[in-house]
């Protein structure tokens, strides 16, 4: 008979510590801390070890960054560039992949698509896009942020000048590119101009990118406010960070789009190179300790449960929370990523889970807006 452990951090668990390697007593100080205290203290400790590697010219800084951060080892799986703004993250049954175009990593000398200027289409090439436009923190100039691997991210040349210095948002305009990104008129509530809406896949990443940056340069907020206040994401406030409406949909974001196996793997790789983390994907639950939404709970909330007792016998997962009837899917994962088990409208008939033959091993049991992890012995 098999075993089945459960490891949560203190009641509640997201799957993102299953693979983060966090050095021990990274977060030391931060326990019982809240709201703006949490956020500064998180700030001063990513901001120690965090050494600017310099933007890359042909090679080095960021070039070379990406040849670890953001490799596509989870959806085509064939080393090319993991671009958002191209990826088509649909399950691949052909062979053939998914994407419209892809990259490969390296100079064209080197037999590579990277670019400082490309071409007035889709797939040139693919240079550096600052997911948090940085002419809104005074331009490539301004370091360390313009060379922050955390949220400067390799892109196809076009989409990312297409963008310009957008803001991220939602809009129900029809897709502007191959993979279903878009730009139109805000949809979302607070905001009337004109938006770029990633895909659903990564609009978690990019939420907690945005939160890193408001994080890691707290101290610099307010100057960066002040470059122009008429068109600034940010609010004029050091906790905060940015305007209210932009507080709700990095929230909303972050919930529906929970931290991924790619994204723990990126922040390992980032910390690798630069000597720092975002404290977002280590620790979701940081995000609804600091910021408040004026959005509905149901949209910023993370749904709250437990698995019992532990250990668990003869392959049944019993859990324990509030609502558990809306919670419409249940998938669970393996170690290495791949799904093993999904389970359609799992509470309507009670509260257990009956488990398929699971070897021995590490899974993540995932719903719309949560993750935990558990061990099969």
């Amino acid at each position: 008979m098999k075993i089945i452990r459960l490891l949560i951090v203190g009641i509640f668990f997201t799957s993102a510590n299953l693979f983060a390697q966090i050095p021990t007593g990274y977060y030391d100080g931060t326990a019982d801390l809240t709201g703006a205290a949490l956020k500064t203290k998180l700030s001063t400790i990513i901001t120690n070890g965090h050494k600017d590697m310099g933007y890359g010219s042909g090679t080095g800084g960021l070039w070379t960054a990406y040849y670890t951060t953001d490799v596509d080892n989870y959806y085509e799986k064939d080393g090319t560039v993991l671009d958002m703004y191209s990826e088509n993250p649909a399950p691949n049954t052909t062979g053939i992949p998914n994407d419209a175009y892809q990259y490969k990593l390296g100079q064209v000398t080197a037999g590579g698509n990277q670019c400082g200027n490309g071409t007035n289409n889709e797939n040139s090439c693919y240079n550096r896009e600052h997911s948090l436009p940085k002419s809104y923190f005074g331009g490539k100039n301004a370091t360390p942020m313009a060379n922050d691997a955390h949220f400067v991210i390799p892109t196809d040349y076009y989409v990312n000048n297409q963008r310009g210095n957008l803001f991220y948002g939602e809009t129900n305009a029809a897709p502007s590119f191959t993979n279903g990104t878009k730009i139109g008129t805000s949809s979302f509530p607070g905001y009337s101009g004109t938006v770029f809406e990633p895909i659903d896949e990564f609009k978690g990443d990019l939420a907690r990118m945005w939160l890193y940056f408001i994080t890691r340069y707290e101290t610099k907020l307010i100057g960066f406010y002040n470059i122009n206040t008429a068109t600034s994401p940010f609010d004029g406030s050091t906790h905060n960070g940015y305007q209210q409406w932009i507080i709700n949909l990095l929230l909303k974001w972050h919930v529906k789009d929970p931290v991924s196996k790619r994204e723990i793997d990126r922040n390992n790789a980032v910390n690798k190179f630069q000597g720092n983390r975002n404290p977002f994907i280590d620790h979701p639950e940081y995000v609804n300790q600091i910021w408040n939404s004026t959005l509905s709970t149901t949209e910023t909330q993370l749904q709250s449960f437990s698995i019992y007792p532990n250990p668990v016998t003869n392959n049944l997962l019993l859990v324990n929370g509030k609502d558990l009837q809306n919670i419409k899917k249940i998938e669970i994962f393996n170690i290495s990523g791949a799904k093993v088990q999904t389970i359609k409208a799992p509470f309507t008939k009670g509260n257990s889970i009956k488990l398929n033959n699971l070897s021995k091993g590490v899974y993540i049991l995932k719903t719309e807006n949560n993750s935990q992890k558990f061990i099969v012995e």
